[in-house]
This record gives structure tokens, sequence and C-alpha cells, in this order.
């Protein structure tokens, strides 16, 4: 931004909700300025896909493989991102993995019913629809935001890891709960809650409310084995009846794993990941993979030998469950520290805390959809129209 700047908007993560907030205020006619702080490499969150500089047939989706919605209106989104060519129906075929590992049909799960969706070319698709929707949004990657300073006569201060000035906003939006949560302070040392930090400056009751309401979800991790097989280990894989698998509770008492997602690769190659359960995550918890955001951007830290036992737990287990060769198989750890949030939830009215200036939106806002991507994208919708009450007359 040009020196002395003041954004209308600042989006703090360029996830699902972040993207999906900047997209629909575009649809219903604002044009203000909008900056999206986002501390990863890009957008998408855990609907990112990797890649690699040195390899340019490799994408793995390795948060999320798929989305579905579930409600009997699909978000507004929806429309403008399968007329874009963003999105695309899956059509692949889910099957279930039980405890004595025999594999039948699909079980609800909350994750695989409804309509199911992908990015048309990699999951990251629907965030560069969403910021392609949203045009002129400016998208700042490798921004950490560490401290949230509420400025005199209303508006926002974001300061980075080393007290940098990042940006000045006049609204401020929240598009996951990091800063809201006492995990971050766990996670990476800091000391204190940013955002519970910021709100006792703010002396606003409602974000009192909201803060406690944030720091109170609990919420469920899962650690990611990616393998990347090579084509003559990978026709095994390739062949299976199945591109996701679930695995019952007892398959998950028993292998450690929650979900198994086979994403065959142009080349001949296959991307395979393995979820872990709940159970292993808590066992591995402080695990990151080193070249994962958390360790390379947010300073979580690295423990080789810890992360090569974990990948070798999964990886085990996978070959017990499925019989199938890893041989040969290049292979990542990454660990999602809040996959999934459980309920209750942000409650809605919280969602916008007008005296403050700022607003809170993605999978942890109560409501349907709460938990996955169609909670995101319904909360940004919801908060996008509540903010362009307050956002000024800047319509297109």
């Amino acid at each position: 931004m040009a020196e002395g700047a003041v954004a209308e908007l600042a989006v703090i993560g360029a996830g699902v909700g972040g993207c999906a907030l900047a997209a629909q205020l575009r649809r219903l006619g604002w044009s203000g300025s909008v900056h999206l702080l986002e501390a990863g490499r890009g957008p998408g969150g855990r609907a990112a896909t990797r890649r690699s500089r040195r390899d340019a047939g490799l994408h793995i989706n390795h948060g999320a493989p798929l989305f579905n919605c579930t409600g009997s209106t699909p978000p507004a989104l929806l429309q403008p991102l399968r007329e874009g060519g963003w999105l695309e129906p899956w059509s692949g075929t889910i099957c279930c993995l039980d405890g004595e590992g025999r594999i039948g049909s699909a079980i609800g799960d909350g994750f695989s019913d409804g309509s199911l969706y992908r990015g048309h070319g990699g999951m990251e698709q629907l965030c560069c629809g969403l910021l392609q929707i949203a045009t002129e949004a400016t998208l700042h990657s490798g921004a950490l935001v560490r401290q949230l300073q509420p400025l005199p006569g209303g508006g926002w201060r974001l300061l980075g890891n080393n007290d940098e000035l990042l940006l000045e906003c006049h609204w401020l939006v929240l598009s996951g709960t990091l800063l809201a949560h006492p995990r971050g302070p766990a996670l990476f040392g800091w000391p204190e809650v940013p955002l519970q930090a910021a709100a006792a400056q703010a002396s606003d009751p409602q974000l009192q409310r909201a803060c406690a309401a944030l720091a109170a979800i609990d919420s469920q991790a899962s650690s990611n084995l990616l393998l990347t097989l090579p084509a003559e280990s990978a026709g095994p894989w390739r062949a299976q009846p199945f591109q996701l698998l679930q695995c019952n509770p007892a398959a998950q008492a028993r292998w450690g794993l929650r979900r198994v997602s086979i994403q065959p690769l142009e080349d001949g190659r296959c991307a395979v990941v393995a979820e872990s359960s709940t159970s292993f995550a808590a066992e591995a918890q402080g695990i990151y993979g080193s070249r994962s955001s958390a360790a390379q951007l947010l300073g979580a830290h690295a423990n080789p030998q810890a992360e090569d036992a974990a990948m070798d737990t999964l990886e085990q287990a996978l070959q017990a469950a499925l019989g199938l060769p890893t041989a040969g198989a290049d292979r990542q750890l990454m660990r999602w520290g809040a996959a999934f949030p459980q309920p209750p939830g942000l409650p809605p009215e919280l969602s916008l805390c007008a005296a403050s200036q700022i607003g809170f939106c993605g999978d942890a806002i109560a409501g349907p959809g709460f938990g996955r991507v169609e909670g995101a994208l319904r909360s940004a919708e919801a908060l996008a129209g509540q903010l362009l009450l307050h956002l000024g007359s800047e319509l297109s």
C-alpha cells in the first residue's frame, strides 16, 4: 500500500471464508478497498493445493479433496463459481473401510453427503475463483498478523511478528480463529491471545462476548501424510475402485486413519493423502511438517525425528489397512491444528461487532454447514450483507 494509506476493509486469512467475503461484497456492489492478509504461501487455507516449483506436474489437494453442500438452497457464490469454470461437480466413488479391513459402501460422515464439488484443476481454484470475483482485492501472502490494535476514533492497526506495521484499516474481519484462540499462544509462545488483548482496549461488551465464545471453541486436529508414488508403484493405487475412502470408527481406532484420498497425476504418478484420526493427531500434538506454513512462516518448532516417526506410523498404517505398496514414495507431513471445529461455534449475532468495527466469518460460525466449506461460504455471505450497511457509500 502507499505510505499513509488506510484500507477500507482488511481481512485476516485468505481461506474460503475470507475470499468468499471479498467476493460477495463485490457481488453486492461495494467497490471499496479490500486487503487480505494471509500467513501462508497463497490463498486456500485447508482448501489449498500443494504444488512444487521444482515439479510442475505435482499437485496435491492436501487438506480437502472435495467439499459438500447439504442445504436445500446452495450458497449464493456457487453459481458464479461454476459459471466461471472454477468449480465442477465431484463425481468420484466413495467407499468405507471397516475395522476388519473390508471395503464397503460409503457412510454418512457429514463431509461426503449432499452435493459434492471440487475446484477445477485443484481445490485451490475455489479460492482463486473467489478472488477473481472479488475484483481489485489485494492479497498479501506470507503476512503473519501478530497484534491487533484498535485505533482512537475507530479502525485497526495490524502489526507483524516483529512489531512492524502491516496495515491500517477502517474495518477488520477475522476469517479464522488463530488470533482469537488460546492455541495461538500455546503453539507460538505468544504472551497473550491477540484478539483478547485488543478487546481489552476496545471496551466493547459485544466484542468481549465474541472473544469469549471464540476462545471456548474446541476443535479436532488432523495430521495428514502426503505421498507421491512414482509411476512404477502407482498402478495398484490408481486401480482402486474408490477415490475417497472413509474409515469407520472401528477402522480409525485400529489404524489411526480417518480418510484416504487417491489423486492420480497426469504423468502416471499418484498422490495419496492419508488423514489421521483425531486420536492420532492428539498424540502427535506439536509435530509439524518441516515444509508446512506453521514451521516455515509461523515459527512452530520442527522436529525432524518426530516428523519421520509420525510419517512412518501413518505409512505403515496405510500398508496394513489396504495392503498397497508405498515403495519409493516422496512423503510430507501436514498438520491442521483446528481442522474440525466442534459445536456450538460463534453465535451469528456476534459475527459483527459494529461498535468496534470488526467482524468474523469462516467455518467456526454456528449455522448450516458449520465446520465445513459450506459453512465458511454461508457465513461470509451473511457477514457481507451486514457489513454493507456500515462500510459506506462506495457502491459500484
